[in-house]
């Protein structure tokens, strides 16, 4: 016998649709998120006392599902952190400084230094690691400092952001959402990013060079020189602190400096080893680059701050905590409401909050469109793609990919394969339009970094984005 859709799916199915008009308007979803929930509660427990109590405790199911991901982001930001007051950073990144002899090789140079260290240290801390160091060479060259911003721009908040291999905070959501793994949406996403990262950034550079040769190119300077805006880095630091950064800085030699800057490299360098040769993913491996990151903050702020360093140590995971909670603030509630489709529901009001035979309200949302409505690649796809495009609105990147997830879910039922490639799809588009290359507020960590508009550098990345947008979705289609 047929499933017969009962009330919770079609509350569902009103909340997503509300979710997504929020997001067009580019309003907060924490609302209508939390009603949602609230009314699923209801509907699932038949009492106000279980809906409210169930809100509450759905948030707790989301922060346990993604605490990991909050956790070994804090780590590396309390890190990353440590590295910009010591000097480290500088030391780390100098040596590729020599490589960028010319405009062109400063950008893809800068770009793939960027993309590079992302990976590891996340995109919005990967800035202040290498752009004090490396803009003042890239100017020096010819390459505008838009540019590199755009450079900043396209290989961290893009490529390593909407991958996210090693840190997998990405993929965790769009995965637990889509009822995958998460080495298999990882796996999924890398032909699509290829894709994806070639085009946008190919494009960029030939539109950059095309404009600056007719004369029609605007740097979008916020003040001469196009000199930082954060002052004390990227995080911001008072006067006092600032004062204490300088005699940090002064007072680790260069040899020590040195030692540490190839050290930290070389451990992170072990644990990709590790985990290749141990073949770790998902909670493993982010268990490994956090533990990792977490003993060189203990063992570094000991050796930079002495006496001082076990207060020290704690005030660079305040920060790192500060910042994990500060991005994740707005995913929470989002995410909450996206778990109640797949795994959150029944285990937070029972197997009898479903009618018989269901297996979760997106499996079954899925088997109803797959016996209604004609769906094929092409509409899945593109779909998938304004979805994630529409979520990334709100500048965060990572707020709405649980929804992603969901809808890839239901088109990759209703088509009976592909879930893998359209919850990939929708990661990519989400973060590659909210995470930091298209949306001006999201955008201001790399524009400041280089002194230039974030509107001038959302501007110059539309077109480039666009069209890798529309490409990878094309080449989507004959993935599925």
């Amino acid at each position: 016998m047929d499933l017969i859709l009962g009330s919770i799916h079609w509350l569902y199915l009103f909340f997503i649709a509300v979710i997504i008009l929020m997001l067009t308007l580019r309003r907060d979803t924490t609302i209508a998120c939390l009603i949602g929930i609230g009314a699923i509660g209801f509907a699932a427990s038949g009492s106000v006392s279980g809906a409210v109590g169930g809100l509450f405790n759905s948030l707790i199911f989301a922060i346990k599902e993604l605490s990991s991901t909050i956790l070994i982001i804090s780590i590396i930001v309390a890190m990353s952190r440590l590295l910009v007051e010591t000097g480290i950073n500088e030391i780390m990144i100098r040596p590729f400084a020599s490589l960028l002899r010319t405009p062109a090789m400063a950008f893809w140079g800068i770009g793939l230094i960027m993309m590079t260290v992302s990976f590891f240290f996340w995109p919005s801390p990967a800035v202040a690691l290498i752009g004090a160091v490396l803009l003042p060479v890239a100017i020096r060259v010819g390459l505008p400092a838009l540019g590199a911003a755009m450079a900043m721009n396209l290989f961290g908040h893009g490529i390593a952001l909407s991958g996210d291999y090693i840190i997998q905070g990405a993929p965790k959501l769009t995965a637990d959402a889509a009822g995958l793994g998460v080495a298999q949406v990882m796996a999924a996403s890398v032909p699509l990013l290829i894709v994806m990262g070639a085009v946008t950034t190919i494009a960029a550079y030939w539109f950059m060079r095309r404009d600056i040769a007719a004369g029609t190119w605007r740097d979008g300077l916020l003040q001469p020189g196009g000199n930082s805006l954060f002052g004390g880095g990227v995080y911001g630091t008072d006067s006092a602190s600032a004062k204490e950064d300088v005699k940090v800085s002064s007072g680790l030699s260069i040899g020590v400096k040195r030692t540490v800057a190839v050290m930290i490299p070389l451990l992170f360098a072990a644990d990709v080893a590790v985990m290749f040769s141990l073949k770790l993913q998902g909670g493993d491996a982010t268990a490994l680059i956090g533990g990792t990151a977490a003993l060189i903050v203990a063992a570094l702020s000991i050796l930079a701050h002495r006496s001082r360093g076990l207060e020290r140590s704690t005030s660079y995971l305040v920060e790192g905590f500060t910042f994990g909670f500060k991005v994740f603030g707005p995913v929470i509630p989002i995410a909450a409401f996206f778990y109640l489709g797949d795994s959150a529901l029944p285990a937070l009001f029972g197997e009898a909050a479903l009618p018989a035979g269901s297996h979760g309200i997106v499996n079954d949302l899925g088997t109803a469109l797959a016996h209604s409505v004609p769906v094929n690649g092409a509409v899945a796809a593109a779909t998938l793609t304004t979805v994630g495009a529409i979520t990334g609105l709100d500048g965060s990147g990572f707020s709405g990919i649980s929804l992603a997830g969901s809808v890839a879910n239901l088109f990759g039922t209703a088509l009976g394969s592909g879930t893998d490639v359209l919850t990939a799809l929708g990661q990519i588009a989400a973060i590659w339009v909210g995470g930091g290359t298209l949306i001006p507020w999201a955008l201001i960590p790399a524009a400041a970094i280089c002194g230039v508009s974030p509107f001038e550098l959302a501007r110059r990345n539309l077109k480039p984005v666009v069209i890798g947008l529309v490409v990878t979705t094309v080449v989507a289609v004959f993935l599925l």
